[in-house]
Protein backbone atom coordinates (compact mmCIF):
# COMPACT_ATOMS: atom_id res chain seq x y z
CA UNK A 1 0.00 0.00 0.00
CA UNK A 2 1.14 3.30 -1.36
CA UNK A 3 0.72 6.38 1.98
CA UNK A 4 1.94 9.76 1.46
CA UNK A 5 3.06 11.82 4.60
CA UNK A 6 4.68 15.76 4.20
CA UNK A 7 7.37 17.05 5.81
CA UNK A 8 9.78 20.36 5.35
CA UNK A 9 13.12 21.02 4.84
CA UNK A 10 14.98 24.00 5.90
CA UNK A 11 17.28 25.78 2.36
CA UNK A 12 18.83 29.35 3.86
CA UNK A 13 16.16 30.79 6.08
CA UNK A 14 13.55 29.06 3.68
CA UNK A 15 11.32 26.07 4.05
CA UNK A 16 10.91 23.51 1.43
CA UNK A 17 7.46 20.79 1.65
CA UNK A 18 9.09 17.48 1.15
CA UNK A 19 6.82 14.82 0.16
CA UNK A 20 7.67 11.46 1.95
CA UNK A 21 6.09 8.81 -0.06
CA UNK A 22 6.14 5.01 1.40
CA UNK A 23 5.18 1.88 -0.57
CA UNK A 24 4.85 -1.55 1.16
CA UNK A 25 5.01 -4.31 -1.75
CA UNK A 26 6.15 -7.96 -2.27
CA UNK A 27 9.59 -8.74 -2.07
CA UNK A 28 12.64 -7.60 0.23
CA UNK A 29 15.04 -5.21 1.27
CA UNK A 30 14.16 -1.46 2.55
CA UNK A 31 14.99 1.33 0.53
CA UNK A 32 15.51 4.96 1.46
CA UNK A 33 15.64 7.20 -1.93
CA UNK A 34 15.48 10.75 -3.19
CA UNK A 35 19.16 11.93 -2.10
CA UNK A 36 19.48 11.43 1.91
CA UNK A 37 22.44 11.66 3.69
CA UNK A 38 23.44 9.22 5.88
CA UNK A 39 21.28 10.78 8.43
CA UNK A 40 18.20 10.35 6.58
CA UNK A 41 19.45 6.47 5.79
CA UNK A 42 20.00 6.09 9.42
CA UNK A 43 16.23 6.65 10.14
CA UNK A 44 15.03 3.31 8.90
CA UNK A 45 16.52 2.09 12.80
CA UNK A 46 14.98 4.49 14.69
CA UNK A 47 11.60 4.35 13.22
CA UNK A 48 12.47 0.16 13.44
CA UNK A 49 13.16 0.47 17.28
CA UNK A 50 10.26 3.20 18.26
CA UNK A 51 7.61 1.29 16.49
CA UNK A 52 8.71 -1.97 17.99
CA UNK A 53 8.75 -1.09 21.43
CA UNK A 54 5.47 0.86 21.39
CA UNK A 55 3.83 -2.88 20.19
CA UNK A 56 3.22 -1.58 16.61
CA UNK A 57 5.05 -4.29 13.69
CA UNK A 58 7.54 -3.18 11.09
CA UNK A 59 6.90 -4.83 7.43
CA UNK A 60 9.65 -8.06 6.46
CA UNK A 61 8.68 -6.80 3.01
CA UNK A 62 10.22 -4.79 -0.01
CA UNK A 63 10.00 -1.22 1.57
CA UNK A 64 10.88 1.75 -0.42
CA UNK A 65 10.56 5.66 0.95
CA UNK A 66 11.18 8.08 -1.68
CA UNK A 67 11.97 11.80 -0.35
CA UNK A 68 10.19 14.19 -3.21
CA UNK A 69 11.25 16.29 -4.97
CA UNK A 70 14.32 13.69 -5.65
CA UNK A 71 16.59 16.13 -7.04
CA UNK A 72 17.41 18.32 -3.82
CA UNK A 73 19.46 16.37 -1.29
CA UNK A 74 17.64 16.28 2.37
CA UNK A 75 19.74 16.18 5.38
CA UNK A 76 19.08 15.83 9.08
CA UNK A 77 17.12 13.68 11.34
CA UNK A 78 13.74 15.59 11.60
CA UNK A 79 12.42 13.18 8.81
CA UNK A 80 12.15 10.10 11.31
CA UNK A 81 8.75 10.87 12.35
CA UNK A 82 6.71 11.39 9.30
CA UNK A 83 8.49 8.44 7.90
CA UNK A 84 7.37 6.38 10.70
CA UNK A 85 4.03 7.60 10.79
CA UNK A 86 3.86 6.74 6.66
CA UNK A 87 5.40 3.14 7.59
CA UNK A 88 2.12 2.71 10.08
CA UNK A 89 -0.09 4.17 7.16
CA UNK A 90 1.08 1.73 5.05
CA UNK A 91 0.58 -1.13 6.74
CA UNK A 92 -2.63 0.06 7.61
CA UNK A 93 -2.30 0.16 11.51
CA UNK A 94 -3.76 3.37 11.28
CA UNK A 95 -7.66 3.66 10.74
CA UNK A 96 -7.29 7.22 8.58
CA UNK A 97 -4.39 6.88 6.46
CA UNK A 98 -5.67 9.15 4.19
CA UNK A 99 -5.78 11.93 6.74
CA UNK A 100 -2.04 11.96 7.50
CA UNK A 101 -1.72 14.09 3.79
CA UNK A 102 -3.25 17.16 5.66
CA UNK A 103 -0.79 17.66 8.00
CA UNK A 104 2.84 18.45 8.14
CA UNK A 105 4.76 16.40 10.54
CA UNK A 106 8.19 16.93 11.70
CA UNK A 107 10.69 15.10 14.37
CA UNK A 108 13.73 13.48 15.58
CA UNK A 109 12.70 9.62 17.11
CA UNK A 110 14.51 7.92 20.34
CA UNK A 111 14.46 4.12 19.86
CA UNK A 112 11.69 3.83 22.76
CA UNK A 113 9.73 6.32 20.44
CA UNK A 114 9.88 9.93 22.17
CA UNK A 115 10.48 12.55 20.41
CA UNK A 116 13.49 14.87 19.89
CA UNK A 117 13.90 19.06 19.14
CA UNK A 118 13.87 20.07 15.17
CA UNK A 119 15.74 23.21 13.64
CA UNK A 120 13.79 25.37 11.56
CA UNK A 121 10.74 25.11 13.64
CA UNK A 122 9.12 28.86 12.32
CA UNK A 123 10.32 28.39 8.62
CA UNK A 124 8.53 25.39 8.57
CA UNK A 125 5.74 26.59 10.02
CA UNK A 126 5.50 29.23 8.16
CA UNK A 127 5.64 27.46 4.91
CA UNK A 128 3.08 24.78 6.10
CA UNK A 129 0.47 28.33 6.53
CA UNK A 130 1.54 28.97 3.27
CA UNK A 131 0.59 26.15 1.44
CA UNK A 132 -2.90 25.96 3.68
CA UNK A 133 -2.13 22.77 5.19
CA UNK A 134 -4.43 21.56 7.96
CA UNK A 135 -1.82 21.50 10.86
CA UNK A 136 1.40 21.17 12.17
CA UNK A 137 3.20 18.52 14.27
CA UNK A 138 6.11 19.35 15.81
CA UNK A 139 8.23 18.54 18.85
CA UNK A 140 6.51 19.67 22.47
CA UNK A 141 10.11 21.75 22.48
CA UNK A 142 9.61 23.71 19.05
CA UNK A 143 5.64 23.95 19.87
CA UNK A 144 5.63 27.55 21.18
CA UNK A 145 8.28 28.53 18.17
CA UNK A 146 5.93 27.09 15.48
CA UNK A 147 2.35 28.27 17.32
CA UNK A 148 3.75 32.39 16.26
CA UNK A 149 2.56 31.51 12.76
CA UNK A 150 -1.19 32.43 13.59
CA UNK A 151 -4.00 30.72 11.38
CA UNK A 152 -2.12 27.01 11.60
CA UNK A 153 -3.13 24.54 14.08
CA UNK A 154 0.39 23.54 15.62
CA UNK A 155 0.50 20.61 17.55
CA UNK A 156 3.16 19.58 19.93
CA UNK A 157 4.13 16.33 20.57
CA UNK A 158 6.70 14.26 22.89
CA UNK A 159 6.29 10.47 21.76
CA UNK A 160 4.99 9.00 19.11
CA UNK A 161 1.85 7.25 20.54
CA UNK A 162 0.72 10.55 20.98
CA UNK A 163 0.67 11.29 17.01
CA UNK A 164 -1.01 8.02 16.23
CA UNK A 165 -3.53 8.33 19.23
CA UNK A 166 -3.79 11.88 17.59
CA UNK A 167 -4.91 10.61 14.08
CA UNK A 168 -7.28 7.76 15.50
CA UNK A 169 -9.00 10.73 17.59
CA UNK A 170 -8.26 13.77 16.75
CA UNK A 171 -9.45 15.57 19.90
CA UNK A 172 -6.67 13.52 21.57
CA UNK A 173 -4.61 16.66 21.11
CA UNK A 174 -5.29 20.35 21.25
CA UNK A 175 -3.31 22.99 19.34
CA UNK A 176 -1.12 25.58 20.88
CA UNK A 177 -1.92 29.16 21.42
CA UNK A 178 0.43 32.28 21.63
CA UNK A 179 -0.24 35.22 22.19
CA UNK A 180 3.14 36.37 20.02
CA UNK A 181 2.51 40.17 20.73
CA UNK A 182 2.13 40.84 24.21
CA UNK A 183 5.21 38.10 24.80
CA UNK A 184 6.81 40.14 22.28
CA UNK A 185 6.30 43.64 23.81
CA UNK A 186 6.26 42.12 27.40
CA UNK A 187 10.13 41.51 26.78
CA UNK A 188 11.22 44.29 24.52
CA UNK A 189 12.98 46.81 27.43
CA UNK A 190 14.56 44.05 30.12
CA UNK A 191 18.08 44.05 30.19
CA UNK A 192 20.91 42.60 32.01
CA UNK A 193 23.41 46.01 31.10
CA UNK A 194 22.34 49.75 31.17
CA UNK A 195 25.08 52.83 30.72
CA UNK A 196 23.70 53.91 34.37
CA UNK A 197 26.49 51.71 35.74
CA UNK A 198 29.19 53.35 33.51
CA UNK A 199 31.12 55.96 35.35
CA UNK A 200 32.90 58.33 33.06
CA UNK A 201 33.61 57.91 29.29
CA UNK A 202 31.43 60.66 28.81
CA UNK A 203 32.93 61.20 25.25
CA UNK A 204 32.69 56.98 24.26
CA UNK A 205 29.01 57.68 25.31
CA UNK A 206 28.47 60.05 23.06
CA UNK A 207 30.27 58.20 20.14
CA UNK A 208 28.23 55.01 20.81
CA UNK A 209 24.97 57.26 20.47
CA UNK A 210 25.92 58.43 17.07
CA UNK A 211 26.67 55.21 15.96
CA UNK A 212 23.26 53.76 17.07
CA UNK A 213 21.22 56.85 15.88
CA UNK A 214 22.69 56.12 12.69
CA UNK A 215 23.45 52.50 12.03
CA UNK A 216 27.27 53.29 11.83
CA UNK A 217 30.07 51.00 12.51
CA UNK A 218 32.77 52.20 15.49
CA UNK A 219 36.16 50.99 16.40
CA UNK A 220 37.07 51.13 20.05
CA UNK A 221 40.87 52.26 20.53
CA UNK A 222 42.44 52.00 23.75
CA UNK A 223 44.56 50.65 26.75
CA UNK A 224 43.53 47.46 28.39
CA UNK A 225 40.84 48.31 31.19
CA UNK A 226 39.71 51.35 30.03
CA UNK A 227 36.07 49.88 29.36
CA UNK A 228 35.57 49.28 25.79
CA UNK A 229 34.20 45.60 26.20
CA UNK A 230 32.32 46.68 29.10
CA UNK A 231 31.03 50.07 26.82
CA UNK A 232 30.22 47.61 23.33
CA UNK A 233 28.03 45.07 25.46
CA UNK A 234 25.42 47.83 26.40
CA UNK A 235 25.21 49.44 23.18
CA UNK A 236 22.14 47.10 22.54
CA UNK A 237 20.40 49.13 24.96
CA UNK A 238 20.20 52.26 23.25
CA UNK A 239 18.96 50.70 19.57
CA UNK A 240 15.89 51.12 18.55
CA UNK A 241 13.38 48.17 19.65
CA UNK A 242 12.93 45.80 17.03
CA UNK A 243 9.97 45.81 14.67
CA UNK A 244 8.06 42.46 14.75
CA UNK A 245 9.17 42.23 10.93
CA UNK A 246 12.79 42.85 12.31
CA UNK A 247 11.93 40.22 15.03
CA UNK A 248 10.31 37.35 12.83
CA UNK A 249 13.14 37.86 10.70
CA UNK A 250 16.16 37.62 12.87
CA UNK A 251 14.13 34.82 14.79
CA UNK A 252 13.82 32.45 11.76
CA UNK A 253 17.94 32.88 11.46
CA UNK A 254 18.24 31.56 14.83
CA UNK A 255 15.68 28.76 14.31
CA UNK A 256 17.44 27.71 11.38
CA UNK A 257 20.41 27.38 13.24
CA UNK A 258 19.31 25.72 16.11
CA UNK A 259 20.12 28.56 18.77
CA UNK A 260 16.59 29.50 19.97
CA UNK A 261 16.38 28.49 23.29
CA UNK A 262 13.70 25.36 24.24
CA UNK A 263 9.87 26.58 24.88
CA UNK A 264 10.79 30.43 23.29
CA UNK A 265 9.11 32.65 20.51
CA UNK A 266 9.82 35.53 19.28
CA UNK A 267 13.56 37.09 19.92
CA UNK A 268 11.98 40.12 21.26
CA UNK A 269 16.03 42.21 21.51
CA UNK A 270 18.20 43.09 19.18
CA UNK A 271 21.28 40.02 18.72
CA UNK A 272 24.68 40.82 20.12
CA UNK A 273 27.11 38.14 19.56
CA UNK A 274 30.99 38.78 20.07
CA UNK A 275 32.80 35.60 18.67
CA UNK A 276 36.46 34.56 19.70
CA UNK A 277 39.50 35.75 17.74
CA UNK A 278 40.23 32.31 16.64
CA UNK A 279 37.16 32.16 14.68
CA UNK A 280 37.37 30.15 10.98
CA UNK A 281 36.12 32.28 8.29
CA UNK A 282 32.96 29.61 7.75
CA UNK A 283 31.99 29.83 11.04
CA UNK A 284 31.58 33.84 10.75
CA UNK A 285 29.91 34.14 7.10
CA UNK A 286 28.57 31.06 7.51
CA UNK A 287 28.75 27.95 5.21
CA UNK A 288 29.53 24.24 5.66
CA UNK A 289 28.23 21.12 3.56
CA UNK A 290 25.28 21.88 4.32
CA UNK A 291 24.99 26.10 4.16
CA UNK A 292 24.61 27.20 8.24
CA UNK A 293 24.08 30.71 9.07
CA UNK A 294 27.23 32.54 10.45
CA UNK A 295 27.93 35.03 12.96
CA UNK A 296 27.13 37.67 10.50
CA UNK A 297 24.22 36.43 10.31
CA UNK A 298 23.25 35.60 14.06
CA UNK A 299 23.91 39.35 14.48
CA UNK A 300 21.29 40.16 12.09
CA UNK A 301 19.32 43.40 13.11
CA UNK A 302 21.79 43.69 15.75
CA UNK A 303 25.71 44.02 16.50
CA UNK A 304 28.77 42.19 15.84
CA UNK A 305 31.03 42.80 18.67
CA UNK A 306 34.73 41.83 17.44
CA UNK A 307 37.11 42.10 20.90
CA UNK A 308 41.16 42.85 19.80
CA UNK A 309 40.11 43.04 15.98
CA UNK A 310 43.87 42.76 15.13
CA UNK A 311 44.22 39.31 16.70
CA UNK A 312 41.19 37.67 14.18
CA UNK A 313 43.46 36.17 11.24
CA UNK A 314 43.27 38.65 7.90
CA UNK A 315 41.76 36.00 6.04
CA UNK A 316 38.51 35.87 8.61
CA UNK A 317 38.26 39.78 8.64
CA UNK A 318 38.39 40.40 4.84
CA UNK A 319 35.52 38.08 4.00
CA UNK A 320 33.23 40.36 6.05
CA UNK A 321 33.94 43.23 3.78
CA UNK A 322 31.31 42.08 1.19
CA UNK A 323 28.69 41.32 3.70
CA UNK A 324 28.86 44.97 5.12
CA UNK A 325 28.48 46.35 1.96
CA UNK A 326 25.27 44.12 0.64
CA UNK A 327 24.01 43.41 4.40
CA UNK A 328 23.66 39.78 2.83
CA UNK A 329 26.04 36.77 2.26
CA UNK A 330 25.48 34.56 -0.28
CA UNK A 331 26.70 30.52 0.18
CA UNK A 332 27.07 29.10 -3.21
CA UNK A 333 27.72 24.97 -3.41
CA UNK A 334 27.80 22.81 -6.46
CA UNK A 335 23.68 22.37 -6.59
CA UNK A 336 22.46 24.91 -4.27
CA UNK A 337 22.78 28.79 -3.20
CA UNK A 338 21.70 30.17 -0.37
CA UNK A 339 21.25 33.77 0.64
CA UNK A 340 21.34 34.59 4.69
CA UNK A 341 20.46 38.30 5.63
CA UNK A 342 23.66 39.93 6.98
CA UNK A 343 22.33 43.44 7.77
CA UNK A 344 24.90 44.10 11.53
CA UNK A 345 26.34 47.28 13.48
CA UNK A 346 30.10 46.14 13.69
CA UNK A 347 31.87 47.40 16.62
CA UNK A 348 35.10 46.40 16.94
CA UNK A 349 37.66 46.82 20.08
CA UNK A 350 41.74 46.79 19.69
CA UNK A 351 44.56 48.10 21.97
CA UNK A 352 47.03 50.66 19.91
CA UNK A 353 49.97 48.60 20.31
CA UNK A 354 50.99 44.96 21.25
CA UNK A 355 51.49 46.09 24.92
CA UNK A 356 48.68 47.91 24.93
CA UNK A 357 49.89 51.38 26.24
CA UNK A 358 50.52 53.66 22.93
CA UNK A 359 49.37 57.16 23.81
CA UNK A 360 48.64 56.16 27.27
CA UNK A 361 48.63 59.48 29.81
CA UNK A 362 50.65 57.61 32.69
CA UNK A 363 52.01 54.69 31.84
CA UNK A 364 55.32 53.91 28.68
CA UNK A 365 54.59 52.20 25.78
CA UNK A 366 57.81 49.48 25.77
CA UNK A 367 57.23 48.04 22.25
CA UNK A 368 60.22 48.59 19.58
CA UNK A 369 59.96 51.27 17.02
CA UNK A 370 57.52 50.41 14.05
CA UNK A 371 55.56 47.69 16.25
CA UNK A 372 52.50 50.23 16.43
CA UNK A 373 52.37 50.93 12.52
CA UNK A 374 53.14 46.69 12.21
CA UNK A 375 49.81 46.23 14.72
CA UNK A 376 47.72 48.59 13.30
CA UNK A 377 48.63 47.02 9.37
CA UNK A 378 47.11 43.84 10.85
CA UNK A 379 43.75 45.78 9.75
CA UNK A 380 43.61 46.00 6.11
CA UNK A 381 42.80 49.42 4.77
CA UNK A 382 39.19 48.47 3.36
CA UNK A 383 37.79 46.96 6.06
CA UNK A 384 38.90 50.62 8.19
CA UNK A 385 37.41 52.11 5.36
CA UNK A 386 33.97 50.51 6.17
CA UNK A 387 34.21 51.77 9.34
CA UNK A 388 32.53 54.93 10.21
CA UNK A 389 33.36 56.15 13.58
CA UNK A 390 37.19 55.59 15.09
CA UNK A 391 37.09 56.09 18.39
CA UNK A 392 40.08 57.01 21.20
CA UNK A 393 39.43 55.31 24.53
CA UNK A 394 41.20 57.03 27.77
CA UNK A 395 41.76 55.13 31.33
CA UNK A 396 38.89 56.42 34.39
CA UNK A 397 40.09 58.85 36.59
CA UNK A 398 40.00 57.66 40.05
CA UNK A 399 37.47 60.70 40.76
CA UNK A 400 35.31 59.91 38.38
CA UNK A 401 35.20 55.78 39.12
CA UNK A 402 34.21 57.14 43.29
CA UNK A 403 31.80 59.53 42.12
CA UNK A 404 28.44 59.12 43.50
CA UNK A 405 26.87 60.77 40.51
CA UNK A 406 24.59 58.87 38.38
CA UNK A 407 25.22 58.59 34.72
CA UNK A 408 22.56 58.90 32.15
CA UNK A 409 20.34 56.04 31.98
CA UNK A 410 20.10 53.32 28.39
CA UNK A 411 16.69 54.84 28.50
CA UNK A 412 17.32 58.42 28.28
CA UNK A 413 19.68 57.72 25.21
CA UNK A 414 17.82 55.70 23.79
CA UNK A 415 14.71 57.80 23.51
CA UNK A 416 17.47 60.33 21.72
CA UNK A 417 18.25 57.54 19.39
CA UNK A 418 14.47 56.36 18.32
CA UNK A 419 13.93 60.05 17.50
CA UNK A 420 16.91 59.94 15.10
CA UNK A 421 15.43 57.21 13.66
CA UNK A 422 12.44 58.20 12.85
CA UNK A 423 13.29 61.24 11.10
CA UNK A 424 16.04 58.69 9.34
CA UNK A 425 12.89 56.44 8.37
CA UNK A 426 10.60 59.70 6.77
CA UNK A 427 13.60 60.57 4.75
CA UNK A 428 14.12 57.71 3.08
CA UNK A 429 10.82 56.11 2.82
CA UNK A 430 10.81 56.16 -0.94
CA UNK A 431 14.08 54.87 -1.20
CA UNK A 432 13.77 50.90 -0.62
CA UNK A 433 16.68 48.88 1.79
CA UNK A 434 17.43 52.38 3.36
CA UNK A 435 16.81 52.48 6.74
CA UNK A 436 19.62 54.78 8.59
CA UNK A 437 22.25 56.87 7.23
CA UNK A 438 24.98 54.48 7.53
CA UNK A 439 23.55 53.29 4.52
CA UNK A 440 23.15 55.64 2.09
CA UNK A 441 24.53 55.54 -1.03
CA UNK A 442 26.63 57.87 -3.10
CA UNK A 443 23.84 59.31 -5.09
CA UNK A 444 22.18 60.10 -1.63
CA UNK A 445 24.92 60.94 -0.14
CA UNK A 446 25.06 63.94 -2.56
CA UNK A 447 21.18 64.76 -2.20
CA UNK A 448 20.75 64.54 1.76
CA UNK A 449 24.58 65.68 2.91
CA UNK A 450 24.18 69.02 2.07
CA UNK A 451 27.32 72.16 3.63
CA UNK A 452 27.05 75.31 3.49
CA UNK A 453 30.67 77.31 2.41
CA UNK A 454 31.35 77.61 6.31
CA UNK A 455 31.52 73.67 6.68
CA UNK A 456 32.59 73.35 3.14
CA UNK A 457 36.07 75.50 4.37
CA UNK A 458 35.98 73.76 7.39
CA UNK A 459 35.88 70.18 5.74
CA UNK A 460 38.47 71.20 3.29
CA UNK A 461 40.99 72.78 6.47
CA UNK A 462 40.47 69.29 8.22
CA UNK A 463 41.01 67.38 5.18
CA UNK A 464 44.24 69.18 4.32
CA UNK A 465 45.60 69.76 8.11
CA UNK A 466 45.02 66.61 9.81
CA UNK A 467 46.62 64.70 6.49
CA UNK A 468 43.18 62.26 6.40
CA UNK A 469 42.60 60.14 3.53
CA UNK A 470 39.81 61.21 0.78
CA UNK A 471 38.14 57.84 2.11
CA UNK A 472 37.41 59.67 4.90
CA UNK A 473 35.11 62.05 3.44
CA UNK A 474 31.85 60.51 2.99
CA UNK A 475 31.89 58.89 6.47
CA UNK A 476 32.58 62.37 7.98
CA UNK A 477 29.36 63.77 5.47
CA UNK A 478 26.60 60.30 7.14
CA UNK A 479 28.12 60.71 10.75
CA UNK A 480 27.51 64.80 10.32
CA UNK A 481 24.08 63.96 9.28
CA UNK A 482 23.38 61.44 12.16
CA UNK A 483 24.64 63.84 14.64
CA UNK A 484 22.68 67.03 13.20
CA UNK A 485 19.46 64.50 13.54
CA UNK A 486 19.84 64.02 16.96
CA UNK A 487 19.98 67.44 17.50
CA UNK A 488 16.54 67.64 15.37
CA UNK A 489 18.40 70.29 12.39
CA UNK A 490 17.43 69.69 8.59
CA UNK A 491 20.72 71.17 7.54
CA UNK A 492 24.27 69.69 8.82
CA UNK A 493 25.86 72.99 10.54
CA UNK A 494 29.68 73.46 11.23
CA UNK A 495 29.94 72.16 14.82
CA UNK A 496 28.31 69.15 13.61
CA UNK A 497 31.29 68.13 10.74
CA UNK A 498 33.55 69.53 13.43
CA UNK A 499 32.65 66.80 15.79
CA UNK A 500 32.44 63.74 13.05
CA UNK A 501 35.79 64.73 11.91
CA UNK A 502 37.17 63.79 15.28
CA UNK A 503 35.72 60.58 14.71
CA UNK A 504 38.37 59.54 11.78
CA UNK A 505 41.37 58.94 14.58
CA UNK A 506 42.77 56.20 12.34
CA UNK A 507 42.97 57.91 8.85
CA UNK A 508 45.29 60.97 10.52
CA UNK A 509 48.78 60.37 8.91
CA UNK A 510 51.72 60.02 11.74
CA UNK A 511 49.10 59.15 14.28
CA UNK A 512 50.66 55.57 14.62
CA UNK A 513 54.32 57.16 14.78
Amino acid sequence: MLVKTFGSAVYGVEAMTITIEVNVTGGQHTFVVGLPDNAVKESIQRVESAIKDNGYYMPRTKLVVNLAPADIKKSGSAFDLPIAMGVLGATEQLENPEELGKYVIMGELSLDGSIQSIKGALPIAIQARKENFKGLIVPKQNAREAAMVNNLKVYGVSHITEVIGFFKDAGSLQPLSVNTREEFFHNQYEFDFDFIDVKGQENIKRALEISAAGGHNAILIGPPGAGKTMLAKRLPTILPPLSLHEALETTKIHSVAGKLPENTTLISKRPFRSPHHTISDVALVGGGGIPQPGEISLAHNGVLFLDELPEFKRTVLEVMRQPMEERKVTISRAKVAVDFPASFMLIASMNPCPCGFYNHPEKECTCPPGAVQKYLNKISGPLLDRIDLHVEVTPVPFSELASKKNSESSAHIRDRVIQARDRQAERFKNNAGTYSNAQMSSKLLKEVCLIDKVGENLLKAAMEKLNLSARAYDRILKVSRTIADLTGNENIKPEHLAEAIQYRSLDREGWAG
